[in-house]
């Protein structure tokens, strides 16, 4: 008599009709499908017929992330060949007994040795010897992709395994703690000579603060993704490889000088860089197919040069600034930065970055105008100093389309401050506003749709709502995303938003909506 697991397994080989259709299926249809499954799962297709085992000897995608969390307790084993009982415990992983990292070893150790390894990827608290034994496995079986995240007793070094691959064509390293070590210059610059994607987190570089001849076109002549992240001691870096189009440096906060180049790169992303506490930092990119630049939370250097930006097309800006340190080096840096980016169409200005650019000092370094600035979003606290630097923004932004302003959380406790006389007499912020209007009338010809959202009708969004309704020739559409508020306050709120709705439909023709 059948059991039901012999039942279950004869109807999902054969269906109703008792024909295996499925495993007549060629391997690389089977391989695609299993790709879609748990490592476990894939495991336990092994026991349904050699057919299936030869699937599962010979499956080229290897992920054990799902299995081998970085959490459970680190082994340092012997690496040792698998014996006939683990062999079979391997084809039925329920009755599997074995540490989970003796499981990633010996899987490889059991894999065919005339199927390449297209993917590897692991999580695991491991030593570095097991770490380099688990990798050497997987290189000399042609891998493609590898992809560890580890947690280590102790600092180890990059494993020089990967030096000389000449399949591996993506290799990512991320270290929990405590992190890891490049090996000397010599060495590193010998190998890679294949990979396209690099990604290393929690580098330490304190015997070796500066990195200008490692990131070059003889070292990495296809590298086309680079992601640097966390790299304590870090203070200079270059990048030069030709075949670069995208570059990823985040939490080097020891940085003093990036100096990027290429003829390829088309996205750059930089933040929570820079050393705040150093005088001499600097920044020099010259990128002639950039599209795409985020740039945030990073310490403003004394010097930016950034050159041959001609494709730029959006960009994200934001700054982390140590005591309101406005100084005019510094603020003059902002403004060669923004410059250089004067032909974007989409431009995102979060955080500090408006408090920057209100500064006094900042104004008299005007920039280049976004003549083809198209939207501009911009992250504020909205507070009554800010004016002149919205206005100043708004001057340079002529032909801009859509204007999204979104107001911090953190300042409104400062702008919740409700004026009685707001709709009957102008208040200091409507005038200023009105002396702009000859100045802004460029913007103000073109401007389409305004989105408000944190809007709580205080003075100085009031204000300015107020008069983007009555001179924005073009305006269409003007949409207000209101925060939560009491009961007392959501009556003056009805009471203003009427009023608004009533000086809409006098002064322009716009599309008013309270969200």
């Amino acid at each position: 008599m059948e059991t039901r697991s012999a039942k279950r397994k004869k109807y999902w080989l054969e269906g109703e009709n008792g024909i295996d259709r499925i495993s007549d299926l060629p391997d690389v249809v089977l391989h695609q499908i299993l790709f879609h499954l748990p490592i476990k799962s894939i495991a336990q297709t092994s026991v349904l017929s050699k057919r299936w085992r030869s699937l599962w000897i010979s499956f080229p995608d290897l992920d054990f992330t799902s299995i081998n969390p970085i959490g459970v307790t680190s082994t340092n084993a012997p690496n040792t060949k698998p014996s006939i009982k683990n062999k079979r415990l391997l084809l039925c992983p329920h009755s599997f007994s074995v540490k989970r990292l003796d499981f990633i070893s010996q899987v490889l150790a059991l894999r065919d040795k005339q199927s390449d390894l297209r993917i590897l990827r692991f999580r695991a608290p491991l030593s570095f010897s097991r770490l380099n034994g688990l990798i050497r496995l997987a290189v000399r079986q042609n891998v493609q992709e590898l992809d560890v995240e580890v947690a280590t007793d102790d600092y180890f070094n990059f494993p020089r395994s990967v030096l000389t691959s000449e399949s591996l064509r993506v290799f990512k390293l991320r270290s929990r703690y405590p992190g890891f070590r490049l090996l000397p210059p010599s060495v590193m610059k010998g190998g890679f000579q294949s990979l396209h994607t690099l990604s290393l987190s929690l580098v330490i570089l304190y015997d070796q603060p500066t990195l200008s001849d490692l990131f070059t076109d003889s070292s990495f002549p296809r590298l086309k993704k680079l992601n640097l992240d966390a790299c304590f001691g870090l203070k200079q870096l270059k990048v030069s490889c030709l075949a670069l189009e995208e570059l990823t440096l985040e939490n080097c906060f020891q940085l003093h000088g990036l100096d990027v180049s290429g003829a390829k790169l088309k996205t750059l992303q930089v933040a929570s860089c820079f050393d705040a506490y150093c005088d001499k930092s600097w920044v020099k990119i010259n990128a002639p197919s950039l599209r795409v630049m985020v740039w945030e939370y990073n310490a403003i250097t004394e010097n930016s040069s950034l050159e041959n930006l001609v494709s730029a097309h959006e960009a994200s800006i934001g700054f982390f600034v140590l005591n309101e340190d406005f100084s005019v080096t510094k603020l003059r840096s902002v403004s060669n930065l923004l410059s250089a980016l004067s032909r974007l169409h989409t431009l995102t200005l979060e955080g500090q970055c408006v408090e920057v650019l209100s500064s006094r000092n900042y104004i008299a370094n005007l920039m280049h105008p976004f003549d083809q600035l198209q939207s501009l979003e911009l992250q504020t606290g909205f507070n009554k100093h800010n004016l002149p630097g919205l206005a100043h923004l708004f001057k340079c932004s002529p032909a801009l389309h859509t204007l999204i302003l979104k107001i911090l959380n953190d300042y409104k406790i400062e702008r919740r401050k409700w004026n009685k006389d707001l709709w009957d007499m102008p208040s200091s912020e409507e005038q200023f506003w009105e002396s702009q209007s000859q100045a802004l009338k460029p913007l103000l010809n073109n401007l389409s749709v305004v989105k408000i959202h944190g809007f709580l009708e205080c003075e100085n969004e009031v204000s300015l709502a107020k008069f983007l309704l009555k001179h924005g020739k073009a305006l269409q559409e003007m949409t207000f995303f209101s925060g939560h508020c009491n009961y007392r306050d959501s009556l003056r709120r009805q009471k203003i938003r009427s009023q608004m709705m009533g000086f809409s439909r006098a002064s322009s023709n716009a599309k008013i909506e309270f969200l």
